[in-house]
């Protein structure tokens, strides 16, 4: 019996999955299948070049359940693709999930359950994450990190790999920042959420798109400044204690010259004068990093381009 009668829409983000997608199209099928008559797929191709396109071409000549969007180009990660896919989807809920079989998607039957039973969003949440030390250490910290610092209550541990309701689907596609965090957005979008445990997977096949330390040192930065207030107040206490140091450094300066020990408080206040630049200089990054998302922003360039769809599903 299936759980269901209302339509699921699974948005899978892709770039270089030729050898991942057979598989992920038929677990994915046959969990679909279990649960509800009425589902569609949704690729979105970040412009890949190992094939992906006559793949994904003969899964949506085969099957009409199947819709796929071409980028233009490569835009840089997932979370536009999320972006795009969600726009498109036609579901009652939609399913956001990698392309890489990291996420197994016979979880999907246990996230229906919790939607079905009240809950906005479902969200996977993977306490033992797989990959190298210094990838679980550093998501870790991130994640961590990123809770301290964000006005935003992110559950610890939960990925991108969820089910959302359509009234926050329909939210999500409205609101227009071109720095995209999905799951912030997620977060940020409230009602009624839950998590369901599961045990991420190795990856199958081919390579990952973030793979380097300082890609995901870039991400991470990106996040904190779009969800966070502290870097700009931390210009504010920067100041403050600037201030402290300058007043010390010249009463020390002063105190110097009325004993004529002069050379040792030259020596501080020379180490005060670095360590102000160096505030200076972080600042100012600060600043740069900030006005580098407002430029983003006000351009209101579109998110992404569509080259072309298959089995457009709103039609």
């Amino acid at each position: 019996m299936m759980m269901t009668d209302k339509k699921l829409s699974v948005v899978i983000p892709c770039f270089n999955e030729a050898k991942n997608i057979p598989e992920l199209y038929e677990r994915l099928v046959k969990t679909l299948k279990r649960l509800t008559s009425s589902y569609e797929i949704v690729f979105i191709d970040n412009n890949s070049t190992d094939g992906s396109e006559e793949l994904y071409r003969t899964l949506a000549k085969q099957d009409k359940n199947v819709s796929v969007l071409f980028f233009s180009r490569n835009f840089g990660n997932s979370q536009y693709g999320y972006s795009a896919g969600t726009e498109y989807a036609t579901g009652d809920a939609v399913i956001w999930m990698e392309g890489d079989l990291q996420d197994p998607p016979e979880v999907i039957e246990r996230f229906v359950d919790q939607w079905l039973r009240g809950h906005e969003v479902v969200y996977g949440v993977r306490p033992k994450a797989v990959g190298s030390f210094f990838s679980r250490f550093g998501r870790r910290t991130f994640y961590r990190l990123f809770q301290k610092l964000s006005y935003l209550d992110i559950p610890r541990d939960a990925g991108d790999f969820a089910i959302l309701d359509r009234r926050v689907v329909d939210i999500f596609n409205a609101m227009p920042e071109r720095s995209r965090f999905v799951r912030g957005l997620r977060a940020w979008i409230g009602f009624k959420h839950t998590g369901v445990l599961y045990k991420r997977q190795p990856r199958r096949a081919g390579v990952s798109s973030n793979p380097s330390f300082r890609r995901n040192i870039w991400w991470a930065r990106k996040f904190i400044f779009s969800f966070s207030y502290a870097p700009l107040e931390f210009i504010a206490l920067a100041a403050f204690w600037v201030t402290v140091f300058s007043v010390a450094a010249t009463v020390f300066l002063f105190i110097g010259a009325v004993v004529d020990r002069f050379s040792w408080i030259a020596v501080l206040a020379a180490f005060v004068v670095l360590w102000f630049f160096a505030l200076v200089m972080i600042v100012l990054a600060v600043l740069a990093e900030s006005i580098s998302i407002i430029f983003e922003e006000v351009k209101q360039r579109p998110k992404y381009i569509i080259r072309e769809i298959l089995n457009d599903h709103r039609l």
